[in-house]
């Protein structure tokens, strides 16, 4: 591993590819003018196809940036956050964003000026880059999750974009995760000075002289007006500044190395950090090794720097462009070390950590474990598409089983012939193809749980559509051997009791993705696989209902079971009308025509058939 081309040059690479565009210098300058010029809203610039978004970091945020309050953000906005409610978890914390900073940004978007801005920006340009300084930082970031959120409902193309300077941390670990999940992780870059307190501020508890920080903000965004305000430093005393610094880097240290409570950590990074010092600059898009640099470099500082540097992003950005190409000679011994070495050392040296200080072993394994932990996932995701390739065979022995069993003379069709199986070699072999395939998927399924797949996997088009043509598929044998071997008896009907896992995690898999216009249009023959996977098990169900009939005394019990029945024809009936139905489902002997004899003889029998039947509200699952 060590021999080969250094996987940390590439960070490196890429702070060096974002300075030297248009993009970094262009974002800064609006900012830096969005700042002087004290505005309350925000200020807007088109260069070429691309528009500059600014907002200032002089705002009023209630009870101060040092409020750790979290309200959950997906219900934030009527329609205005509506990915992140995809990502709710039950017994685990929703994602969530700093109640401050939230409540800016809606005291933003309920102007008209806002909205309205946006909407001509989305018509004239390509491109939009959402930048801010400190505060306007934050804004800038739930900017751009809202239009991210908002474009994902449209056919507008624009590309969002979104460029922080010393920005405070926005959302928990919820959070970070959601914008992984969407894929929205490469749209952010924070820019961060090595020993800016304000992006580490939120990993400490509210400290008891906080009235003073509130003082100390105050004077801080007001400096934003005049950058090179000398008196910044006096607004604390000596004894609160070294306290401040000191509690801060201490959460740190206990958020980077995984023993922080709640209380000390529900802040956490999202996007690429791009770290600057007097010697260049380094990009991390892992949160975790965020978080550790966060610390490191921070470690290095003092009270008096970790305040200075938060008004040193002019002169930061400033150099960035010409710094990358200056190559000294910092990497000792760089005839004889190998490239991984070499790349670790130069991302350090970026960073402002060098090889003889005592941050650098920590540094070094936080680099190396960062590395490991994305090629992992990522090797472990070649390897799936690698299996993935090889349950092909089974998955195609099933559907030659199928065609069989559709094309028989018994006129049964695929999931009756299963259910009704004798013991053969051909039923046999599909049982077994059915396990095989199932300890796959489960397999899958553990390995995104267990953080061993990158973020996004489950929006890979070939695992979304491999898994849902599996379960239209294979679920349907489920449902046969369920019924078959009289499961329902024991524990209740399959949907409600004897779903796997697995189907309701492809169920939302499949819900999820993006819809192309070609899925909406109108069949002209039947589906290969009935596109409901639970169709038998609701068939199953409607039968059983009829059997309940016969035998119900009680009046209202029994108005409730027709009325179900009733329910499932009108949902059958349509599904068949729009060809969504396998050609199994009309097999003359299938199970589903089954019951419409069942049902027919019934309603005959049944009189006077009751004009309308009461709602029904007992949470029969017949019906989707």
């Amino acid at each position: 591993m060590e021999d080969e081309v250094s996987s940390f040059e590439p960070s490196e690479m890429l702070a060096t590819f974002l300075a030297s565009t248009p993009l970094l210098e262009e974002s800064w300058k609006l900012s830096r003018h969005a700042n002087a010029a004290g505005v309350q809203n925000f200020v807007a610039n088109r260069v070429g196809e691309v528009t500059y978004v600014a907002f200032p970091g002089l705002q009023n945020v209630g009870s101060g940036p040092c409020s750790r309050e979290l309200v959950a953000l997906g219900t934030a906005v009527e329609g205005g956050f509506t990915p992140f409610n995809r990502h709710v978890v039950e017994g685990k914390e929703p994602p969530m964003v700093h109640a401050g900073l939230l409540q800016l940004f809606l005291d933003l978007y309920n102007t008209q000026n806002f909205r309205a801005k946006m909407t001509e920006i989305m018509n004239e340009s390509k491109s939009l880059v959402f930048t801010g300084h400190s505060i306007g930082g934050a804004i800038a970031s739930l900017s751009a999750l809202w239009l991210l959120s908002f474009l994902g409902n449209t056919s507008l193309s624009t590309a969002v974009f979104c460029i922080t300077f010393g920005s405070p941390m926005l959302g928990n670990e919820s959070l970070s995760r959601a914008i992984l999940h969407e894929r929205w992780g490469g749209n952010f870059y924070h820019v961060v000075a090595q020993h800016d307190i304000v992006p580490r501020l939120l990993f400490a508890p509210t400290p008891p002289f906080i009235l003073q920080l509130h003082s100390f903000f105050k004077s801080l965004q007001f400096s934003l007006t005049t950058p090179y305000n000398a008196q910044l430093a006096v607004q604390l005393s000596d004894e609160n500044k070294a306290e401040l610094f000191h509690t801060v880097l201490a959460c740190l240290r206990a958020s980077s190395s995984g023993v922080s409570d709640l209380e000390g950590g529900p802040f956490w990074p999202f996007g690429s950090y791009m770290f600057c010092t007097d010697r260049g600059s380094i990009c991390m898009d892992n949160a975790t090794a965020i978080v550790k640099l966060l610390y490191l470099m921070l470690a290095t500082g003092s009270p008096n720097s970790c305040i200075e540097d938060h008004l040193k992003y002019d002169e930061y950005v400033t150099r960035a462009s010409w710094q990358f190409l200056m190559r000294t000679s910092f990497i000792e011994g760089s005839s004889t070390e190998s490239s991984y070495e070499a790349g670790i050392a130069l991302a350090l040296n970026s960073a402002g950590i060098n090889s003889h200080e005592p941050a650098y072993g920590l540094a070094k394994e936080c680099l190396k474990k960062a590395n490991q932990v994305g090629c992992r996932r990522n090797l472990n995701n070649a390897k799936l598409a690698v299996d993935l390739s090889k349950i092909t065979p089974l998955r195609a022995q099933i559907e030659w089983y199928k065609s069989f069993c559709d094309d028989s003379d018994d006129q049964m069709g695929y999931y009756d012939s299963f259910k009704q199986r004798s013991a053969s070699k051909r039923g046999n072999k599909v049982n077994m193809n059915r396990f095989r395939l199932a300890f796959f998927w489960d397999k899958v399924i553990e390995m995104m749980e267990t953080n061993q797949l990158p973020y996004d996997f489950h929006k890979q088009p070939k695992y979304v559509n491999g898994s849902h043509f599996y379960k239209l598929l294979v679920e349907p044998l489920e449902i046969a051997e369920y019924y078959r071997t009289g499961m329902h008896t024991k524990k209740g009907h399959y949907i409600e009791h004897g779903r796997e896992k697995r189907f309701l995690i492809f169920d939302k898999w499949w819900k999820d993705r993006i819809v192309g216009e070609e899925e909406n249009s109108p069949r002209s023959k039947f589906a290969s696989l009935t596109q409901d996977s639970c169709f038998w098990a609701r068939v199953e169900e409607a039968r059983d209902c009829i059997y309940e009939v016969a035998s119900e005394m009680d009046m209202g019990r029994r108005l409730l079971l027709l009325e179900k029945i009733e329910m499932f024809e009108q949902y059958a009936s349509r599904m068949i009308d729009r060809k969504e139905v396998s050609k199994d489902v009309i097999a003359k002997n299938s199970s589903y025509n089954l019951f419409v004899g069942e049902w027919r003889e019934l309603k005959s029998h049944v009189k006077p058939w009751p004009l309308q039947f009461p709602s029904f509200h007992d949470g029969g699952n017949m019906v989707p």
